[in-house]
């Protein structure tokens, strides 16, 4: 994909051949129809106050519960960091007296 596309050269004799441009016939295109106006056979969205309230319903369910997720998350990172630096306190607590009875 990220390769480079090397022109193959029929002839490899070191010669440089100009490429030569063919002209080309003018084709003459018929002008476009006249825009017709098409008859709408589907019918267009209607939001009655049930459906709104539906929508509006189902899209704060799923606002609260990505935020339920996402602050879930937050603080399971938050309890894990708090735990190892609590480790890390004790293990220098216990490192330091180790040292200093001997």
């Amino acid at each position: 994909m990220f390769r480079p596309k090397v022109p193959t050269n029929p002839t490899p004799t070191g010669l440089v051949v100009p490429l030569t441009v063919e002209p080309t016939a003018t084709v003459q295109h018929a002008p476009a129809p006249a825009p017709v106006a098409q008859s709408s056979t589907r019918p267009a969205v209607q939001l009655t106050p049930g459906t709104a309230l539906a929508l509006v319903g189902g899209g704060t369910a799923v606002v609260l519960i990505v935020g339920a997720v996402l602050v879930s998350m937050l603080l399971a990172v938050a309890v894990s960091g708090v735990s190892v630096a609590v480790c890390a306190v004790v293990l220098r607590c216990l490192l330091t007296s180790g040292r200093t009875y001997r």
